[in-house]
């Protein structure tokens, strides 16, 4: 990113970490596939290996890795073609998996709310959904799956590393969202039994030669440590007090939330006229209803939390990562003053 442009949208991806590009360098060095027996082929293989290892030790996971291109690959390998449902609030690419008439409502903060549990089903729900920062209290909700015979299928893309991973059955996890390059994720399982296999790689459960570089990335990336998440904290409560005192209003503010991701609504102006004004003004944010294709909609989110499509529609989302300053902060409130009188006066 140019040097003078402030990026506050790390909820949809962060700058890759220099030991993530450092490790990534270095196993390109190894260009044998990982599945060849000879000894090149071994090697990378070793190094394929550490690192599943490496995920494994700092996420303090005791199941199965499988490496995929994503958090989205993941969701499908766990959840499409079985019998599952989700919450109202969860990633697109979950609402697709399960199909929109498998919905769990959310109340008004958020919070998940599950009624009766089927045996045999499974149940995704986000660990911290990517527009609000609302962390989901898994403990609870996986000990009640749990208790009448349920899956939990937890989405911790946005917590991973960040938050101790719940007790839950399936996991999936995305590397851009961590410091890691983009393409590479994986899905964390309790049993391998839970998946179809399809045969080829990883394991016989994902078909496809292993991507070494971006998997050693990835690893790098997590081992890379959180060590800013406090000074995000500060950072986040700073923005809240600034911008409630400027007449904005905190989304799920008396919620428990993620220090990295905050939503914001500016009344009377469109989250569309916000988005250009802090372009032009060099911030990087977004609006928690952008869509793949770049344009805007209305959000499922906030609409599974009561908000209507009037006041939803003027909401941004800021998100932190570890080169957060207190400058950038300041930035972001002068340019948010700023486009709500402009737009109180035009």
């Amino acid at each position: 990113m140019p040097a003078n442009r402030i990026y506050l949208d790390h909820a949809a991806t962060t700058p890759v970490v220099p030991a993530a590009r450092s490790a990534m360098a270095d196993a390109l060095g190894l260009w044998a596939n990982p599945s060849s027996p000879h000894s090149d082929g071994r090697q990378a293989r070793a190094a394929l290996e550490a690192a599943r290892d490496t995920v494994k030790s700092v996420l303090e996971w005791d199941g199965e890795v499988l490496f995929t291109s994503g958090a989205s690959e993941a969701i499908f390998m766990a959840l499409s073609g079985f019998d599952a449902v989700a919450s109202a609030v969860e990633h697109d690419a979950v609402l697709s998996a399960v199909g929109a008439e498998a919905l769990l409502k959310v109340d008004a903060t958020g919070a998940v709310q599950l009624g009766p549990i089927a045996a045999g089903r499974r149940y995704a729900i986000q660990h911290v959904n990517n527009e609000t920062g609302v962390v989901q209290p898994l403990a609870e909700l996986g000990a009640e799956i749990h208790a009448g015979g349920g899956l939990l299928f937890a989405d911790c893309s946005q917590s991973a590393g960040k938050l101790a991973l719940p007790e839950a059955d399936m996991i999936a996890i995305s590397a851009h969202k961590f410091g890691g390059p983009p393409g590479i994720g994986a899905l964390l399982l309790r049993d391998l039994a839970l998946l179809r296999p399809t045969g080829g790689q990883e394991k016989g459960y994902r078909r496809g030669t292993e991507n070494l570089p971006a998997v050693a990335a990835l690893a790098a990336a997590l081992a890379d440590g959180f060590a800013w998440l406090d000074a995000a904290a500060m950072l986040r409560a700073k923005l809240n007090a600034a911008l409630i005192a400027a007449g904005g209003e905190v989304v799920a503010a008396d919620s428990q939330r993620l220090a990295t991701i905050a939503s914001y609504r500016m009344p009377g102006v469109s989250a569309s006229s916000q988005l250009i004004g802090f372009d032009m003004a060099g911030i990087s944010v977004s609006a928690g209803s952008a869509c793949s294709s770049g344009t805007l909609k209305t959000s499922h989110v906030l609409g599974a939390m009561g908000w209507d499509a009037a006041t939803a529609s003027e909401v941004v989302r800021v998100s932190f990562g570890p080169e957060t300053s207190a400058a950038d902060i300041d930035q972001f409130i002068a340019a948010w003053i700023t486009i709500k009188d402009r737009a109180a006066a035009a």
